[in-house]
């Protein structure tokens, strides 16, 4: 088993970056970190500018400005190297044999054919993949593909991790698999940025996210501080209330009605005690709960008003 990279200081760094082809803007002054240890996720509409921005990160494009660093020092190709990424599309050879290409490309990043051989072995048995290592790629499932491809992104116990939709297409057993394996490379002092559009797995698993929207990033944060840069919700209930009888409470929106109950949405600032003190007028408040949005709630906000 290849030893775990130890924690540093070490820091991912995407500082105003911008990429535009012709008259398309595909990422505009984008800025981002991810320090050692932590788990990044980017989020993002189709065509926002996540796989540009990652591939700027890993020099396969030039930016039209900005510049990415790691540790404070620029990329080159020789730090680029020890990038483990994984890309959206495959890009492993479908007729090869797995445990060999694994191997081989341990020693393309420099590792001596014993070392690659003995982490080709650790990753495939790591990922329930230890009796598939002479078959070749594409006689595997779709799962156990995404799990190779992410085998080859760890073989040579890379520094930094980017991934470019790494669940994509899995069955919740390989998701649980593969984000535990992610954790674990966090916890081991790596930074790992990933993008997804399971905002529900993102919240669960990431430690900060990035909302981008047309090549800018509109919020980033933990989920608890996107959530306090949102609106209030809260559920409340009288039951004997008649219909309407929160019509005319200033910087207060109803969003949806369950039987008795009602979710209400407070414009910024303003205090809840005056929708409570209509409810009470009714007759018994029975339930004035404060509500936590999901990221996808959240994501949607944020995209609304950036579109705004």
């Amino acid at each position: 088993m290849p030893a775990l990279i130890p924690a540093s200081p070490e820091v991912l760094e995407i500082d105003h970056i911008s990429k535009r082809y012709g008259d398309v803007v595909a990422v505009h002054e984008l800025s981002l970190d991810v320090s050692a240890g932590e788990l990044f996720g980017f989020v993002g509409r189709n065509g926002a500018g996540k796989t540009t921005t990652m591939r700027i990160v890993l020099g396969v494009l030039a930016a039209d400005a900005g510049e990415v660093r790691f540790g404070g020092t620029p990329l080159t190709f020789d730090s680029r190297r020890q990038i483990g990424y994984m890309p959206e599309e495959r890009g492993l050879y479908p007729k090869m044999r797995v445990a060999e290409q694994l191997s081989y490309l341990g020693e393309l990043h420099g590792m001596t054919d014993a070392a690659a051989r003995a982490s080709a072995r650790h990753w495939l048995q790591r990922f329930d993949l230890q009796g598939r290592g002479d078959d070749e790629l594409q006689s595997l499932s779709h799962g156990n593909q995404q799990r190779v491809q992410l085998a080859a992104a760890l073989v040579f116990s890379p520094t930094v991790m980017v991934l470019d939709e790494p669940f994509a297409g899995l069955d919740p057993l390989a998701v649980d698999v593969m984000s535990a394996v992610l954790r674990e490379q966090a916890d081991a002092g790596i930074p790992v940025i990933f993008s997804s559009h399971e905002l529900e797995l993102v919240e669960r698993v990431c430690d900060r996210v990035g909302i981008i929207d047309r090549g800018k990033m509109v919020a980033s944060g933990t989920v608890d501080e996107l959530r306090a840069g949102g609106r209030e919700r809260r559920w409340v209930d009288v039951p004997g209330a008649p219909d309407g009888w929160d019509v005319g409470v200033p910087g207060v929106r109803l969003v949806q009605v369950d039987g008795s109950r009602r979710l209400f949405e407070f414009d910024p600032g303003v205090d809840d005690q005056a929708l409570l003190q209509t409810a009470l007028a009714t007759g018994p408040v029975r339930e004035f709960e404060p509500v936590e949005p999901s990221l996808g709630e959240l994501f949607r906000a944020v995209i609304g008003e950036a579109g705004a």
